[in-house]
């Protein structure tokens, strides 16, 4: 549980003493019956705002692709699309704690765990010169019978938290996925190609010209579909494309 010191009375006047004796026992109950603990390990020593413990967050497996050129994210568009700079902050392993926050927040609802892996991307972006000059992001579409059922676009969450730390505007809607796609999982690459061709349209110009994007995701593991959604949002005029993933996944 998360430390928290007594106040000392001799410090506060009586009726502050109270106050602050009264909101410790309140978040002390409320510990106990909605206890706030790591995701990671299951420790209940953590802050509040986080959800992972320092011991997981330093365990998580860091790429630092963002200060490198030619790292293997950036190889994968290599001769496919023109892409200024690409990451991946960290790599992905079934069974590791990663792949157990991914579940979490694309298929539990926990947004606010999203939200805070954004934040974690958006850290590793916000003093690297190799992204400096982007400009606004946009997140990978869901195609819309897709995201009312899950009820968010995980790619637009991600958005969300990196924008919190980095203060880069969000454009959502400029670039639309307009057709429904068969799951990635078990297809080789060159179905993974077929699958994704002609998914996406462009549909606001003007919010993208003279822009450079970064188009933000969850995974990248072939780039087909970010490649796919890339190609669009370079027909806006004079328009640069950048790419940062959550993870990479070489499976």
């Amino acid at each position: 549980m998360e430390t928290i010191f007594p106040p000392n009375p001799s410090n506060l006047p009586k009726s502050r003493f109270r106050q602050s004796w009264f909101r410790l026992l309140r978040e002390s109950i409320l510990h106990l019956a909605f206890p706030h603990i790591c995701e990671g390990c299951g420790t209940d020593i953590i802050d509040k705002e986080h959800y992972l413990c320092l011991q997981c967050l330093e365990k998580l497996p860091q790429t630092h692709f963002e200060s490198y050129a030619d790292n293997p994210v950036e190889k994968i568009f290599w001769g496919r699309l023109p892409v200024t700079a690409a990451t991946a902050s960290y790599y992905f392993t079934k069974g590791a704690t990663l792949q157990h926050l991914l579940h979490q927040f694309k298929y539990k609802g926990q947004q606010r765990l999203g939200f805070y892996l954004g934040q974690l991307m958006g850290n590793r972006l916000i003093n690297n010169p190799r992204f400096q000059d982007i400009t606004a992001l946009v997140p990978l579409p869901l195609f819309p019978e897709k995201e009312r059922q899950r009820g968010y676009n995980q790619a637009m969450v991600l958005c969300e938290g990196i924008s919190d730390v980095w203060q880069r505007p969000i454009i959502k809607e400029a670039v639309i996925r307009t057709t429904a796609t068969e799951s990635q999982t078990r297809k080789n690459r060159m179905e993974r190609w077929q699958n994704m061709e002609n998914r996406f349209e462009l549909k606001e110009t003007t919010a993208l010209a003279n822009q450079h994007i970064l188009l933000v995701d969850d995974v990248v593991t072939t780039g087909a579909t970010l490649e796919s959604c890339g190609r669009v949002i370079l027909e806006a005029a004079n328009t640069r494309l950048s790419i940062a993933t959550l993870c990479i996944s070489t499976s």
